[in-house]
């Protein structure tokens, strides 16, 4: 596949399949490690723009939902976990969705990547809002005005079902298992 932008700098790989104006990859690279700090979350983080028909592809592959969601999170496997260069997992989000998002509630396309990229971010570091009593929500209510950050996801939406990791959050640990290609 071609990549529009690629950023490859020791931690972070920030990856555009889909451009959007006014963010770059390095901003999000930025971001990405604020949230992880803020999270907290150690491991490396690598993220993926790219469209709606990618993210109803992935969303069929993994969860066997065959419709377009605007993120999805990929968490490492344990041996990846237990290289020199840890990774916490992937974020995967539509740039067509964001976009739409961003217009409809009133926001920049580059916060709404942002919002997007946090939640997948907050499920990595193990949380689940299908199950967690609203501890999720709130975690990311603390870290959206931390960060400076419009309503999130499951804020805004009222549902606890708008995105989800492709793992299940047990006993407080995250999985071993990762669903792979």
């Amino acid at each position: 596949m071609e990549w529009t932008n690629l950023t490859v700098t020791g931690e972070k790989v920030i990856i555009f399949r889909k451009r959007i104006a006014g963010v770059s990859a390095s901003t999000l690279a930025r971001f990405v490690l604020r949230a992880r700090r803020a999270v907290p979350l150690r491991d490396t983080v690598n993220v993926l723009v790219t469209t709606s028909a990618e993210l109803r592809s992935l969303n069929r592959r993994f969860r066997g939902a065959d419709k377009p969601t605007d993120v999805l999170s990929f968490p490492s496997s344990l041996l990846a976990m237990r290289q020199k260069q840890r990774i916490a997992g992937d974020v995967a989000v539509s740039a067509d969705i964001a976009r739409s998002n961003a217009r409809r509630f009133g926001h920049s396309v580059g916060d709404e990547v942002k919002i997007l990229v946090l939640h997948g971010i907050l499920h990595l570091a193990g949380f689940d809002h299908e199950q967690d009593n609203g501890e999720m929500a709130r975690k990311e209510t603390q870290l959206r005005r931390q960060l400076k950050l419009e309503g999130g996801l499951i804020e805004r939406t009222g549902s606890p079902t708008r995105s989800v990791s492709i793992r299940k959050r047990t006993n407080d640990r995250p999985s071993t298992k990762r669903k792979t290609a």
